[in-house]
């Protein structure tokens, strides 16, 4: 019998059904094959930040709370925003600090930084893991990094990031180290 992963994706771009979005779920889809290779059945939620609006400032509300199980419970958790300033975008910081401390403990996480320019290459790995190490994730391999020049051959760009990330994340898509509901 196969064990199951759970795979999400959060998506920090304040542009709904943005080209970040469409890397992140890309992303996903491919280390979803990966998952299947390791014989792990892999599930795929991705939430677009950018949808939730206001909401992400109501500190009681349910949609966010919701979204932040779903984190929380993630095996492998993909973070995605486009390079602001030479950074993630505030959006995305919005959303995390509402991630308690060490409210990543057993997740492992991606992070993933889309830009237009190579002077930002660093800002994924600068910025945005330490953030996720923080929040106590545990980031296996480098970060992905994409140009805007890049998007239009996207998969060969994911395939060959993934040939460099899989070694390091092979023990979580061997299986779901968490209880299933």
């Amino acid at each position: 019998m196969s064990r199951a992963i759970k795979i999400v994706a959060i998506v920090g771009n304040p542009k709904a059904g943005s080209r970040t979005l469409s890397v992140a779920q890309e992303l996903a889809t491919q280390v979803a094959g990966g998952a299947a290779a390791q014989g792990a059945t892999a599930g795929i939620e991705a939430f677009d930040l950018a949808e939730l609006g206001a909401a992400l400032f109501d500190w009681e509300s349910a949609a966010v709370d919701k979204i932040l199980k779903t984190v929380q419970a993630a095996d492998l958790l993909i973070v995605a925003s486009p390079t602001y300033k030479a950074t993630y975008t505030g959006l995305l910081k919005l959303f995390l600090d509402r991630v308690p401390y060490d409210g990543l403990l057993g997740v492992t996480a991606l992070p993933v930084m889309v830009a237009a320019a190579p002077i930002h290459a660093l800002a994924v790995e600068l910025h945005l893991r330490p953030l996720l190490v923080e929040l106590g994730a545990s980031c296996p391999s480098r970060g992905l990094f994409v140009l805007e020049s890049q998007l239009a051959e996207l998969g060969p760009a994911i395939e060959k990031f993934l040939a460099n990330a899989m070694p390091a994340l092979a023990p979580t898509l061997r299986g779901s180290k968490k209880e299933t509901a």
